[in-house]
């Protein structure tokens, strides 16, 4: 390892991070190409379809790229997909070394491109900041390697622990800032999740307010030309058409019968029934990877943010924590019925940060 190698590949993470809001369903990937010790490229995946990482930043280098080194946040691509592989462009491109973050865990991919570019004379290293390589891609990861999407289950209390009145009034717990930081999780995510309680509620339309996000004028401009995909957990269609949901534009919804209205209108329905009368979201999330869903943000009430907690497919909790004391009779976090403690669920706080007059807990459940 060079003394520099983290700085370059610490500046290509920062490039990947550009793509937070716009690669979906392709990961975030930043590439640097360095001779001489001056960065003679940078480049980063804007969104699929459109030319990868290492493209940009050796047309930046141009012929400089010869007897160069470039840093990339991923393996690069081996494959013939929407765009050609980008390793032979570096085989092509005549650099000198290539230093990546990590393997691509795409079975597409897994090593193949590192070993082309090896077996081209280059010289090859994996693995330089790879715990942050990993983060940017947490959801395509997951759904590479297990099938499933990551799912972040977004909660707003109360500093005792509740989420909203007894008669169901929520809003505003949080401030602006969090709110802010909850449309930033909109965005990055492939799915935005909901149930129908929080819907009928809130009157919860879940999409993305860019004017709300609080980025610069380029990301912001990313940020505006996608939106989620919007799910509605609906076992019972309780949720009319006419709601300001619906009206937000094409959502799918996750139900225990089919039901021809929703079609007309517009929307998809997907017949999920399980075994306890309530839709099946492990099937739900499997079909959502499918379709290509990386990031699924859950923003739901404690009846099916609990009902996520208690089959397992919870990744990562955010927490945004309120200085507020909303009382004894009010809603709960979760519904999570345990009896002894025993039973508990043990959580890895990873990040406690102030986020305007609130706080925000990132937490992941403990295999």
């Amino acid at each position: 390892m060079i003394p520099s190698d983290q700085a370059y590949m610490a500046r290509a993470l920062e490039l990947a991070r550009k793509g937070l809001y716009s690669t979906h369903p392709n990961p975030r990937v930043g590439c640097v190409v360095v001779k001489d010790g001056m960065v003679i490229g940078e480049g980063w995946h804007v969104r699929a379809g459109e030319p990868h990482a290492e493209v940009h930043a050796l047309r930046q280098a141009g012929e400089n790229a010869r007897g160069a080194t470039a840093y990339v946040t991923l393996e690069p691509c081996s494959h013939f997909g929407r765009t050609p592989p980008c390793a032979d462009a570096l085989v092509k491109a005549g650099v000198a070394r290539v230093v990546a973050a990590m393997q691509d865990p795409n079975p597409q991919v897994a090593g193949s491109g590192l070993r082309r570019i090896a077996e081209a004379g280059i010289a090859v290293e994996s693995g330089m900041l790879e715990a942050e390589a990993r983060e940017i891609n947490v959801g395509f990861i997951k759904r590479m390697e297990s099938g499933l999407p990551f799912v972040r289950v977004k909660l707003a209390m109360s500093l005792d622990g509740r989420t909203a009145m007894a008669s169901g009034e929520s809003q505003w717990i949080t401030g602006p800032a969090a709110r802010r930081a909850v449309q930033r999780l909109r965005a990055r995510s492939s799915v935005v999740l909901s149930g129908a309680d929080t819907v009928l509620l809130d009157n919860a339309r879940l999409n993305v307010r860019p004017e709300e996000l609080g980025l610069d004028a380029e990301l912001t401009a990313l940020a505006a030309q996608r939106q989620p995909l919007r799910v509605l957990v609906d076992g019972r269609l309780r949720v009319p058409l006419d709601a300001p949901f619906y009206q937000a534009g094409p959502a799918l919804v996750a139900s225990c019968a089919a039901d021809e209205r929703y079609a007309a209108a517009g929307h998809e329905l997907l017949a999920l029934p399980g075994a306890d009368g309530h839709v099946d979201l492990r099937r739900l999330l499997l079909e959502l990877a499918a379709r290509g869903a990386n990031e699924v943000l859950v923003e739901a009430g404690p009846r099916l943010a609990g009902a996520f907690a208690r089959l397992g497919l919870v990744d990562e909790y955010r927490i945004f924590m309120a200085p507020k004391l909303l009382g004894s009779s009010a809603r709960p976090l979760l519904d999570l019925p345990l009896e002894r403690m025993a039973e508990a669920r043990e959580l890895k706080i990873s990040d406690i940060r102030a986020v305007g007059d609130d706080w925000l807990i990132t937490a992941h459940p403990v295999p």
